[in-house]
C-alpha cells in the first residue's frame, strides 16, 4: 500500500489496501475504513468482506460503498452516511487509485453538507486529485 493522501485532517484516500495493512492504519490513527471499490474489479484484489474482517479485527469500523460505472442513484447518500457513521475519527477511503473515493467525498461535502465547491476542489488537489472538472457537478446537486 502506498501511503494515504490526506485530504483533510480527518479524511484520507488511497489506492487498494491489503488486509495486512490494518494494524499500521490503526497505529496511524485511523478509526474507520470506507471501501469504494466493487469486488472483482481486478483478479488480485481482496474482496471487501476479507478487508472488512481484517479492519474489524484491528478495531477499525468498515463500510462498503462500491462505485462502478458512474454515479448511481443513492451513492452520494451512502458515502455521506458512511462518513457520518465514522464520527469524528480519522477515515481512510480507498478504491483502485483513490479517485472515486475523493470524488464521492467531494460530492458528499458539497451536496450533503453545503461545503463550498472551490474549497472541496482545493482540498482534493492538495491530496493529488484534480477535481476541477467536477466544479459544475459539485455546485448542482441536481
Amino acid at each position: 500500500m502506498g501511503g494515504p493522501a490526506m485530504v483533510t485532517d480527518t479524511f484520507a484516500v488511497s489506492a487498494q489496501i491489503d488486509p495486512a495493512d490494518m494494524p499500521a492504519l490503526k497505529a496511524a490513527g485511523f478509526t474507520a475504513i470506507i471501501c469504494n471499490r466493487p469486488d472483482g474489479e481486478d483478479m488480485d484484489q481482496p474482496d471487501h468482506a476479507t478487508v472488512a474482517a481484517a479492519a474489524q479485527a484491528a478495531g477499525l469500523s468498515y463500510a462498503w460503498v462500491p462505485m462502478s460505472g458512474g454515479l448511481a442513484p443513492g451513492l452520494v447518500d451512502a458515502m455521506d452516511a458512511a462518513l457520518v457513521a465514522a464520527g469524528d475519527g480519522k477515515v481512510l477511503a480507498y478504491c483502485r487509485s483513490g479517485r472515486r473515493s475523493v470524488s464521492l467525498w467531494a460530492l458528499a461535502q458539497a451536496w450533503k453538507r453545503g461545503a463550498d465547491p472551490a474549497s472541496v476542489i482545493a482540498a482534493a488537489t492538495g491530496a493529488g486529485h484534480d477535481l476541477s472538472g467536477m466544479a459544475a457537478l459539485l455546485s448542482d446537486p441536481g
